[in-house]
């Protein structure tokens, strides 16, 4: 659904390459709609040179529709100024999902497989081992989970602002990956073993923006909770192989010395996802853009593309540099703020998965050892609904997708209330597994084409920064609760508060386009 034939007739014959058929008259419309399907194909590196590519095309597309017929923008489900968004065709929706979205999923499989090493020992390193309180646990737990709202915006205005998008997120997959070995040096010190699990979230807050707007970029607005959905269902077999890698690694080499052969097998996985990174990965944009007044091979000159430069070096209006306050700008457009406002408060109440495998080990009598296997039944579940879920958003509204997750997840909470059993153990895993694939990626999927390409990352940042600061509110006031109160009353306040914040947010979705 990329680039259809149709599109490719617009912008062949738009005034750029080809002058108009006698009698055709040009429609300013018609070229607002073919430029704008020639920078969704740009932004797509699965169809590599679309751009110039359909010089080529000019003197073969009689059988395609012409310029003057082009409608205002482009057509399609995704409209409204979106790039790319008028693309139709299956076929070429599914090489496109085949090239940056295959290339960035495998650099989070293998980052995630890394990183779910980390974390699936990391409780039990610190509670078991380092016999940290509930409290103490809280307070590191939180800085896990929203240290990455420290280089979130900083991450996405970079990308943004500089148009290396690619530059940007791989310095945040190296430095997560250096992180790895240094676990090696913290030794038995909380504080240093504090200060790598905020570094290597940092890391992770600097990737993550420019990362989804990449993905954004590479897929066209009809298709945003399928290209979502994918590289999330990737990202996740890596959570789902993470885990078991971390157990086999401490059951080859035992519990003495376990811990630190996870970190260093961590490490080198890590080091594979930025080598990906670097080789594959391909900067949205960018492929092959033809210069200002350059001749195709029919004598045909053709215009810059929107945001190319031309050879007197100025920049078009899509490569201005984005100024800091684009962020609080964005802010203005109101489906966008909805959003945001809708996401803070579901972030503030939601457990994070370290308390949430604590709470049914204690529960349930599990024996410690086993606490690493708790995440690859969510795993399971998330990688089994990522892509489902994600065409389900395309196809009923990203809105309604992301309610349906927070209602599992309040469902989820509702049922570590009951009595314990195995049945509730494997509900409570898979509802949250079904929590994360309607939510973690079609959130992104809901807030991107809400935001101009040129401040996108920039945009998803500032919806992730909310998230990151929400849940990091969320555990410290968990590990409290737990320390003053025991873990069914923190249980039971989070679930409170969950039921009020969707209440609150349920409407705020459905009033933002999605």
């Amino acid at each position: 659904m990329y680039l259809s034939e149709t599109r490719r007739s617009d912008a062949a014959r738009s005034p750029a390459s080809v002058p108009p058929a006698r009698g055709a008259g040009t429609a300013p419309d018609a070229t607002s709609g073919a430029d704008s399907g020639v920078t969704g194909a740009d932004a797509n590196p699965g169809v590599r040179g679309a751009n110039h590519g359909v010089q080529g095309a000019a003197t073969g597309v009689s059988s395609g529709t012409s310029g003057a017929g082009a409608e205002p923008g482009g057509s399609g489900a995704g409209g409204g100024g979106v790039p790319g968004a008028g693309t139709t065709g299956s076929g070429a929706t599914r090489r496109a999902l085949a090239g940056n979205v295959v290339a960035l999923g495998l650099v989070s499989l293998f980052t995630d497989v890394s990183s779910e090493m980390v974390t699936a020992v990391l409780p039990l390193y610190l509670v078991y081992q380092l016999a940290l309180s509930p409290m103490q646990f809280g307070l590191l737990d939180g800085v896990y989970t929203g240290a990455t709202a420290v280089l979130r915006l900083a991450g996405g205005h970079v990308a943004d602002r500089f148009r290396r998008r690619k530059l940007v997120a791989g310095a945040g997959y190296a430095i997560s990956a250096v992180c790895k070995i240094g676990y090696l040096l913290a030794g038995r010190s909380v504080p240093l073993i504090g200060l790598l699990i905020g570094l290597d979230r940092a890391g992770k807050g600097l990737r993550t923006a420019p990362r989804d707007a990449m993905i954004s970029l590479s897929a066209p607005a009809e298709a945003q909770g399928r290209a979502f959905g994918l590289h999330r269902a990737m990202d996740t077999a890596g959570a789902l192989m993470g885990p078991l890698a971390a157990f086999g690694v401490v059951a080859a080499v035992g519990a003495a010395s376990g811990y630190d052969a996870v970190f260093v097998v961590s490490g080198c996985v890590a080091a594979i996802g930025v080598l990906i990174l670097a080789l594959f990965v391909r900067e949205p944009g960018t492929e092959r853009e033809p210069r200002a007044g350059a001749a195709s091979a029919s004598g045909a000159v053709t215009a810059p593309a929107p945001g190319a430069s031309g050879d007197s070096g100025a920049a078009g209006a899509g490569r201005r540099a984005v100024p800091l306050r684009g962020a609080v700008e964005l802010l203005r457009r109101r489906p966008f703020r909805r959003v945001l406002v809708a996401v803070l408060p579901l972030s503030l109440t939601t457990i994070s998965d370290s308390f949430l495998y604590l709470v049914l080990q204690r529960t349930l009598d599990i024996d410690a050892g086993w606490l690493p296997l708790l995440p690859v039944g969510v795993a399971c579940t998330y990688l089994l609904a990522a892509v489902p879920f994600g065409r389900l958003a395309d196809r009923v509204g990203r809105a309604a997708v992301v309610t349906g997750g927070y209602l599992a997840l309040l469902a989820c909470y509702a049922l570590l209330l009951l009595p314990p059993g195995p049945a509730v153990l494997v509900a409570v895993l898979a509802l949250r597994g079904l929590s994360y694939a309607a939510t973690d990626g079609v959130v992104s999927a809901l807030a991107g084409p809400l935001l101009p390409e040129e401040r996108r990352a920039t945009g998803l940042a500032v919806v992730q920064t909310g998230q990151a600061l929400g849940a990091m509110a969320a555990s410290w006031a968990f590990g409290v609760l737990w320390a003053a109160q025991g873990p069914r009353t923190a249980v039971v306040t989070m679930t409170a508060g969950l039921g009020l914040a969707l209440a609150f947010a349920v409407p705020q979705l459905r009033k933002a386009r999605g």
